[in-house]
């Protein structure tokens, strides 16, 4: 019988690994009634990649009925403000307000106590190496990275 080489696949590490940080980042941000997706919503208004429900789903890959149900959550905890577009009423735009700025800085802080943790076998140099590598990555994918100041 062959043996499987899956395990030493890059996707398939970075999806373990990805669903192990996932995980971690999420039970960091629970108790502030967030779920990494709603954490992704603030992200993409605080970079201003979109502003109406239809163009955030877009940017974020997902249903826009999974929009909605993320903006209403974050509208009930006075994360973001939902108005209707003046000249396209049946566009909402949404805005970030303070407390949504206030939880994605929290949120921030977290992320990277998170990312101490995952990293914690690391040196400094291969950490920094490790983030440029990704950066690489996420660029080709046409993501958001801190190196090219989108976050």
């Amino acid at each position: 019988m062959a043996q499987s080489k899956v395990n030493s696949s890059v996707v398939f590490r970075l999806g373990v690994l990805g669903a192990m940080a996932a995980d971690l980042f999420a039970a960091r941000i629970e108790p502030l009634g967030l779920k990494p997706k709603h954490v992704g919503l603030l992200v993409v208004l605080d970079t201003r990649r979109a502003s109406s429900q239809l163009e955030i789903a877009g940017v974020m890959g997902v249903a826009p009925s999974l929009v909605v149900a993320l903006a209403d959550h974050l509208e009930k905890l006075g994360a973001i403000l939902r108005v209707r577009d003046s000249a396209d009423r049946r566009r909402q735009v949404l805005t970030l307000t303070e407390h949504g700025r206030e939880l994605l800085v929290t949120c921030g802080e977290l992320a990277h106590s998170a990312d101490a943790e995952l990293a914690a076998g690391l040196t400094a140099g291969e950490t920094a190496q490790l983030t440029g590598l990704l950066d690489r990555l996420a660029t080709r994918q046409g993501l958001p990275t801190e190196a090219a100041g989108d976050q």
